[in-house]
């Protein structure tokens, strides 16, 4: 399995453009913390860009990603992507062991919310955006009330990382992908 084969199974199930840039956002984190960990960027990669590529047939927690899995695996999605997809999402009760799991779980929340920061920002851009940007919008619970803080939490507490320095992490891994995500460069090359 190769991203080539991966973006052909998201673009065969997903057709709403923000869920596909929601995926690209968390594949980008999920390489950016295979290089830090020493990991395969490639496999990584590829669990984050398919762990909701289901969400539009599957939408329920009944579902999601439950009922996705078997398409996986039809596909030839290796297991060790499939189990970190599945537990991805508490509701499935599959434990995250592996590191690859556990980072799968702490940047899927995360890009939503770095997402929803950058958009309000004059520059509407990820270059220019900090963490600092993110913890004052972290603290008003109104703002991108769909991100739900306890799992981003918990997401950097089970990756062993201070939650501060994960969602710096996350910036810096978004911002190599930016132009995918639909953002503008605010310092355009010329």
């Amino acid at each position: 399995m190769n991203r080539e084969q991966a973006l052909e199974i998201v673009r065969e199930y997903v057709k709403n453009e923000n869920l596909i840039r929601h995926m690209i956002a968390v594949e980008a984190a999920m390489r950016y913390y295979a290089e830090k960990f020493n990991e395969d960027p490639e496999k990584w990669g590829i669990a984050g860009l398919l762990h909701d590529f289901d969400y539009e047939i599957h939408p329920t927690l009944d579902a999601h990603p439950q009922e996705g899995a078997p398409i996986l695996r039809a596909k030839g999605v290796p297991e060790e992507i499939v189990r970190a997809i599945l537990s991805h999402a508490d509701h499935t009760g599959v434990p995250r062991v592996s590191l690859m799991e556990k980072a799968l779980y702490a940047c899927d929340e995360i890009t939503g919310l770095v997402i929803a920061v950058a958009l309000v920002r004059p520059s509407r851009s990820l270059d220019d955006l900090e963490v600092s940007s993110v913890k004052k919008k972290w603290k008003d619970k109104a703002f991108a009330a769909g991100a739900n803080r306890a799992e981003i939490e918990k997401g950097a507490q089970e990756l062993g990382i201070d939650l501060w320095e994960h969602v710096g992490n996350v910036i810096l891994a978004m911002r190599r992908v930016a132009k995918d995500l639909g953002f503008q460069s605010v310092n355009p090359s010329p």
